[in-house]
């Protein structure tokens, strides 16, 4: 028997058009598995291998996250699923979080949007005793200066994944998340792109490198699986040790 296999599942991955999300969701369609991911663009095309985008062979869709309205009367053109992947997430800078604007629209797609497709799948997720995995951040365990938003957001992604967790188990329902620390994407070039802060982070990592969407998507894929049978309301952070410091 293969844990990994995931021939005849259907898996959705919100936030699977790029970054650490397009990395799980063609890793689930590697072994076997029907994969939609849900953008913010128009089409696939409108995505590039250049940002970390790779839509082959994914059933794209878009329908942005923060639009709750638009996820609840959402008519998903699958009959069953047994994976849903909430790896949807933004960043604002230069202070733009310490304005509310810009800090409800950092909660509303870190956190409550979370909420919203949870609510949505519940049944669909309990009729095949699936699972439900979060992508919060190791930001959950230390302060982000300069952005109490994206900070507020991962640290309630882990509480949410917990109450989750403990609410749906009797329903057959496995919630847990990932809490990946850095990786090179889209979302991380501020960093990556940076020399000096790049040293900075990477003098912080006992591994001494980034982390990569692969190596998030493996726990994904674990978590979703038989290994994990008896794992419930946890967030495994994949950080090359990040938060040991």
């Amino acid at each position: 028997m293969n844990e990994l296999d995931f021939t005849g599942k259907t898996v959705l991955v919100v936030g699977g058009s790029s970054g650490i999300g397009n990395g799980i969701a063609q890793a689930f369609r590697a072994h076997g598995a029907a994969v939609h991911v849900w953008g913010t663009r128009a089409g696939a095309a409108d995505y590039s291998a250049g940002e970390g985008s790779n839509l082959t062979g994914l059933h794209y869709e878009q329908l942005d996250a923060s639009d709750f309205d638009a996820i609840e009367a959402y008519k998903p053109p699958f009959q069953r699923l047994d994976v849903l992947v909430l790896a949807q997430g933004i960043v604002l800078y230069k202070r733009a979080e310490f304005d509310m604007a810009g800090f409800q629209k950092v909660i509303g797609v870190n956190l409550s949007s979370i909420m919203s497709c949870a609510l949505k799948f519940e049944s669909m997720l309990a009729e095949t005793k699936g699972a439900l995995i979060t992508i919060s951040s190791t930001a959950a365990y230390h302060s982000t200066p300069g952005n109490p938003a994206y900070n507020a957001s991962k640290a309630g992604a882990v509480g949410l994944t917990r109450s989750l967790a403990d609410t749906w188990a009797k329903k057959g329902i496995r919630v847990n998340g990932i809490a990946p620390g850095m990786v090179d994407t889209k979302l991380t070039k501020v960093t990556t792109g940076n020399p000096q802060r790049l040293e900075a982070i990477l003098g912080n990592i006992p591994l001494g490198r980034l982390g990569t969407t692969e190596e998030m998507a493996g726990v994904a894929l674990f978590l979703a699986s038989p290994l994990s049978s008896y794992i419930v309301g946890q967030t495994i952070p994949v950080d090359g040790g990040l938060i040991l410091r």
